[in-house]
């Protein structure tokens, strides 16, 4: 029997932490056949993000439509996407049908407070992604910025 084939659309992390590197791991943990469309190539450590290079919408689709075209993908995962028009490509992906089970993780800000998502972005989350998502996997500061609320403690959260 073929393991199940799932598809990460996600940065690179140089340091390996995140990102690619970690969806990979995890892939391989369970057992399944992971696939990949770079959205992004960070240099980063475990002191920070140093530099972020953002691939182009058209890369990415390129990457995702051979990946989809010659594999039965039986999920996908988004995780870092960079920019506005890398979000929109995904959203097209799905609007086409294309993307089964999409887990959007809508990393905006590394864990060492860098900044992940360019200007317009977060709006094309709630506008074209999130809608279209299967599951949506937001960290609390994700949450609140995709929801536009400042959250400070639970209370916030509950109301």
């Amino acid at each position: 029997m073929q393991p199940l084939t799932v598809l990460s659309i996600a940065g690179s992390d140089s340091g390996g932490g995140a990102g690619i590197q970690a969806d990979l791991r995890t892939f391989a943990a369970l057992g399944v056949h992971a696939t990949t469309a770079v959205t992004a190539v960070t240099a980063q450590d475990t002191m920070g993000v140093h530099d972020v290079e953002v691939m182009s919408a058209s890369m990415v689709l390129a990457q995702a439509r051979c990946v989809l075209g010659d594999f039965e993908v039986a999920a996908v995962k988004t995780g870092m996407l960079g920019d506005a028009s890398v979000v929109e490509a995904v959203a097209e992906l799905a609007r086409e049908g294309l993307l089964n089970k999409l887990v959007v993780d809508p990393v905006l800000v590394s864990t060492t407070e860098h900044s992940l998502m360019r200007d317009g972005g977060v709006r094309a989350y709630r506008e074209a992604l999130v809608p279209l998502a299967t599951v949506v996997t937001p960290n609390l500061r994700e949450a609140a910025t995709l929801c536009g609320v400042d959250v400070e403690d639970v209370t916030t959260i509950e109301h």
